[in-house]
């Protein structure tokens, strides 16, 4: 209750005591309860409200009082007024005083007078009050990242031990590690042996009982992948994702660039796959802008190592998002030390970018890009068909059945290199197959041709040096070509590398792997040995695959039926009951 109104209270309640004492006119009207005068409206001029009190309320008199005396005492009850307010004014002046003091000794120049605006309610609620986002009920309020966007669907966040450590600062980096604690690494072992039990349903049971273990849910992805469910595979990468940020140093920033991971740490290692895989899906359903961040994200983790090879796809996503300046600064900056025109994939893209950068302006011309092109065709010359059969496109000329690009050019290549021209065109072949690219193609080829025909200086020159730079795939291009899944790449896998059991969730570790602490013996049990490397692989990724299962009836047989019946076991083991998500939610939407 405001001052004005005790005083208008006590006010009423001197008249009724002077009505009892004299003689007067008692209106029914007259006795105001204490609370009704909290009901009128505060906000209005003094002197108005009382003149509307006035108004609707009779005015109890004494007879012996005169209207010269009621005039004074109105005038009296005004002043009082004006000297609160002549109070209140000094009040607000001792402060500004007091800002000002605080101001020369601070040496800034602040206001003397405290302005207040005229501000509406709404403005005020949004200055004052603190709101957070209303879920419905029994919703679980996640905390705000950037990797992944937490589901209302998802289970809650809980500790289970993992966390980051800073480890130095160097040369302007900050180098982390992620550490499992005890209780992790218990978790860890359970799945590990599931993994090895060849029985689906403890791996599902990991999940449930521990439903943000990395490792359990990579897994899992992959599985979900195999049998075309995407969405479900994008969900449980994301939830290692927001799993892995909710576990991330308070200095760990990774879009500063100067943040490091060392992959041969076994723990570092599963937030490179968990990247490289969400990536990889968020550029099918067609964010390339994103997946070129991410690939950033990846590479600056490591980027004098590049444990995963992510220049071998930057440049496709780069493309694809029309980011060519970007490309091309990058090719400018990295050439000297890096050598990226020797990868098949920069040889060729850096020129498409430089050519794309420049059609839509008339006033530049493709010299540049046409050059580096056709030394690109000289260096690779079984680029040129291969890329034309995958496009499956055919020109009329006799560019093709020249001898520089035929069947010879790909039979001299070794094998590392056919390999990498193989990840190229398979994953970039699209981006060639625009009209006016292809007519750029095959004016550049016919300059090629000739000068081969010329017996130009650099023929034999880039064949020195095809022969020479590609005598061995790095371990870090095989683990690349294993988690980029593409089938005519896959088989061109060296046998050393094929007779090797392949873990998904952490293929083709590092030989110099490092890991802080050490898995208990396990006993291996019978029929877990002496399995060929196609069975290995597949049971890697589905732990029930069984190659020696009978035939299926009237439908796929042997090694393929087993798989698709466990592939079948597992997604419903992990829907729960009756095809719905048990703890795993429902597929998210996909959005960039």
């Amino acid at each position: 209750m405001s001052s004005r109104a005790l005083r208008r209270l006590q006010r009423n309640r001197e008249v009724e005591d002077a009505d009892d004492d004299d003689v007067g006119i008692v209106s029914t009207k007259s006795k105001i309860g204490a609370f009704a005068l909290l009901d009128e409206d505060v906000d209005q001029n003094c002197e108005q409200e009382e003149e509307s009190d006035e108004s609707r309320e009779p005015v109890v008199t004494k007879p012996s009082q005169s209207r010269s005396q009621r005039a004074k005492k109105k005038k009296k009850k005004k002043s009082e007024r004006k000297g609160e307010q002549t109070k209140e004014n000094v009040v607000t002046g001792d402060v500004d005083a007091d800002i000002k003091a605080v101001s020369e000794m601070l040496g800034e120049a602040v206001s003397l007078s405290i302005e207040r605006p005229e501000t509406s309610a709404p403005d005020m609620k949004s200055l004052l009050t603190v709101e957070h986002r209303r879920r419905g009920h029994r919703r679980v309020y996640h905390r705000a990242t950037w990797l992944a966007t937490p589901q209302d669907s998802w289970p809650q966040m809980t500790k289970m031990g993992l966390s980051m450590d800073l480890i130095e600062k160097k040369n302007g980096c900050q180098h982390f590690s992620f550490v499992h604690s005890p209780q992790y690494q218990t978790i860890q072992f359970s799945f590990l042996d599931a993994v090895e039990s060849f029985n689906p349903d403890n791996i599902s049971a990991v999940l449930r009982l521990y439903p943000y273990h990395i490792d359990s849910l990579l897994q899992l992805s992959e599985v979900c992948k195999m049998s075309e469910d995407r969405q479900m595979a994008n969900e449980l990468l994301e939830r290692a994702l927001y799993a892995f940020e909710c576990s991330f140093h308070t200095l760990f920033n990774m879009t500063q660039g100067n943040c490091r991971l060392d992959f041969r740490k076994s723990e570092n290692r599963s937030f490179f796959y968990a990247l490289f895989r969400h990536l990889v899906m968020v550029g099918q359903r067609g964010c390339c802008r994103t997946a070129l961040e991410f690939c950033k994200v990846l590479l600056s983790l490591d980027p004098d190592n590049d444990p995963l090879c992510v220049l071998l796809m930057m440049d496709f996503y780069a493309l694809r998002a029309e980011e060519f300046r970007f490309l091309i600064r990058m090719f400018n900056e990295w050439e000297s030390h890096r050598n990226l025109s020797q990868l098949p994939n920069w040889a060729f893209s850096v020129p498409l970018a430089m050519f794309s950068a420049a059609v839509p302006s008339e006033s530049e011309d493709t010299s540049e890009a046409d050059k580096m092109l056709q030394n690109s065709l000289l260096m690779f010359p079984s680029v040129f068909t291969r890329l034309l059969d995958k496009c499956s496109v055919e020109f009329n000329s006799g560019v093709m059945k020249h001898s520089y690009f035929g069947s010879s050019a790909q039979s001299s290549e070794p094998a590392a290199l056919n390999q990498l021209i193989s990840l190229f065109i398979e994953r970039s072949h699209s981006l060639w197959k625009i009209p006016e690219v292809l007519l750029w193609l095959e004016r550049n080829a016919r300059i090629v041709c000739q000068r081969v025909d010329n017996q130009d200086p650099l023929i034999q020159r880039y064949k020195t040096c095809r022969v020479s730079r590609y005598q061995g795939t790095p371990r870090n291009i095989y683990r690349h070509i294993i988690l980029s899944d593409y089938r005519n790449v896959l088989s061109s896998l060296p046998r050393e590398i094929a007779e090797k059991p392949v873990m998904m969730h952490d293929p083709l570790p590092p030989l110099d792997s490092v890991s802080s602490y050490t898995r208990p013996p396990r006993q291996t049990a019978l029929g877990e040995t002496n399995q060929n490397p196609l069975s290995l692989f597949f049971s890697s990724l589905m732990p029930s695959f069984n190659p020696q299962a009978p035939a299926a009836q009237g439908g796929d047989t042997g090694p393929v039926a087993a798989l698709s019946q466990s592939l079948r076991e597992l997604l419903a083991a992990l829907r729960g009951p009756q095809g719905e998500s048990d703890d795993l939610g429902p597929p998210v939407d996909e959005v960039d």
